[in-house]
């Protein structure tokens, strides 16, 4: 279903069958790599679906990036053709290029009918992830990882016939993959939400209402505007809501709660590497009402979770460790980079045979089974003699009441490093006397910034570069640690009397 029309089942297989039989003619086969540059729209959905018929794997191209990048992904990708909409500019690309034309493949007589070129082993997908040496890497992801992560999903959250999805995510994003392929496992339905409206919480609230959408999916981010909007304008008929991409807050949850009481919400942990999603965790009003974090939950059926020390040795129950993934759904690596893959893929020393992916995130588990996330590993930051982590000061400050989202950098335009909250929903002195009652003085942020609107990538996640950079000094006085024993005595004294520490 799209805005203006709908396709059935036998009309989607027949335009992907068609555009499958045009692909192998000009040469595509299994392990090939297709590019599709596509705004969302049945020719999007077409595409891919004709891409895998033939055994090959999608790169999907979203026409909002820049060009550059574009160029980028399918050259360092090898993609042997390339797939657009009709009306979108094509990037430099040296192989062949086809459009997808719906009008054109309702009038082909040419049919596809080897729908069984792929294995269990074959590439399915290529999405491209920030790298941190600027240029973004390929994670390749085969059928059976996707098939695994899918298959799980609905044996977790079963989807019924009368069930509707709403893909709004960019299918750059992985998130999407669940968007545009779980409703096939059950003969459920997909709405396509118009290209822009994802930015636009009024009229995904109207989406959602007109078109009886059941299951959607936010970045915790957006969510809060979808709520705004959901407190004028009830959203139907939603059974269940995914929140993932970045941490969700309690006050979020809670709000959601409150609002949407007959919908659950589910909180999503996972990277690109572990197919999608690794661990879920439905929010539970009661159980979170306390808590500083939400937990990632437990893991989706077929993965497994460790938490491990740097010796690869696992940690007791509360003790944060890196967290490491295993099983059904761990990607065959990164595209064309042995060396990365060979560093962040690791053989699984508790499954022989098997391979684990090194997240780089910190983690712990909790006494009552659940997965707490605790910030990345590479974000902690040593300031005035002090190993920080802002995830934990992020955390902080999505405890206090009234601030909706926020986030903490770590800024060096004074000269030295110096920790910048942002926060939206509260003022800043406020934000800061709570901090106070919540955190050590050494982790309070030398600057708090106001937020209203919050910069993102094409994906929708935060983008943590282009937030503002502090203007001026301190806007409060910097703490300086003790600088010998004396010092020391002195300060211990001073918080007995005053009941700080």
């Amino acid at each position: 279903r799209f805005s203006g029309g709908s396709l059935t089942y036998a009309q989607l297989d027949m335009y992907a069958n068609r555009l499958a039989a045009r692909l192998t003619a000009h040469g595509v086969t299994k392990e090939s790599i297709v590019g599709v540059l596509s705004e969302r729209s049945p020719d999007m959905l077409t595409a891919v679906l004709a891409v895998l018929k033939t055994g090959a794997a999608y790169l999907p191209l979203d026409p909002a990036y820049p060009e550059e990048r574009l160029s980028y992904m399918l050259k360092d990708s090898g993609a042997a053709l390339l797939l657009t909409q009709p009306g979108l500019k094509a990037p430099d690309f040296s192989g062949k290029t086809l459009e997808v034309d719906l009008t054109a493949l309702a009038n082909e007589e040419s049919e596809y009918h080897s729908l069984h070129q792929a294995d269990s082993d074959s590439l399915a997908y290529v999405i491209y992830t920030s790298g941190s040496t600027g240029r973004p890497k390929g994670v390749a992801v085969e059928h059976r990882q996707a098939v695994s992560f899918l298959t799980g999903m609905q044996m977790q959250f079963p989807l019924e016939e009368d069930d509707i999805i709403m893909l709004k995510t960019s299918f750059s994003f992985d998130a999407s993959v669940w968007q545009l392929f779980w409703w096939t496992l059950s003969g459920a339905s997909a709405y396509l939400l118009p290209p822009g409206w994802e930015k636009d919480p009024v009229l995904m609230v109207k989406a959602i209402r007109e078109e009886g959408v059941t299951t959607a999916h936010f970045i915790p981010a957006m969510l809060n505007s979808f709520l705004d909007q959901a407190e004028i304008e009830h959203p139907g008929n939603l059974k269940r809501v995914f929140a993932g991409g970045e941490p969700l807050a309690p006050h979020t949850a809670a709000r959601f709660a409150s609002l949407l009481p007959e919908t659950s919400l589910v909180h999503g942990y996972g990277p690109t590497e572990a197919t999608v999603d690794a661990a879920f965790y439905t929010c539970d009003p009661e159980l979170d009402r306390d808590r500083l974090r939400l937990p990632i939950g437990k893991p989706v059926p077929g993965a497994r979770l460790y938490v491990l020390d740097p010796h690869v040795a696992v940690q007791p129950v509360g003790v944060a460790g890196e967290l490491y993934i295993a099983g059904a759904g761990v990607a065959r690596g990164y595209l064309n980079r042995p060396e990365l893959t060979e560093e962040r893929f690791l053989d699984d020393p508790f499954y022989p045979g098997e391979r684990m992916y090194k997240t780089g995130d910190l983690a712990r588990w909790m006494p009552d089974g659940q997965v707490e996330f605790l910030g990345r590993l590479d974000d902690q930051v040593k300031i005035r003699g002090y190993r920080i982590e802002p995830g934990e000061i992020e955390a902080a400050l999505r405890s206090i009441e009234g601030v909706r989202e926020a986030a903490v950098t770590v800024r060096t335009e004074s000269g030295e490093a110096e920790l910048c909250a942002y926060a939206e929903g509260r003022e800043r002195n406020e934000v800061r006397k709570q901090l106070e009652t919540l955190l050590p003085g050494y982790m309070i942020p030398a600057h708090i910034i106001e937020m209203e609107q919050w910069p993102v990538t094409p994906s929708g996640k935060l983008d943590r570069k282009a937030l503002p950079a502090p203007d001026g000094a301190a806007d409060r006085e910097i703490y300086s640690a003790p600088r010998n024993l004396t010092e020391m005595k002195l300060s211990q004294l001073w918080e007995e009397v005053l009941k700080s520490g």
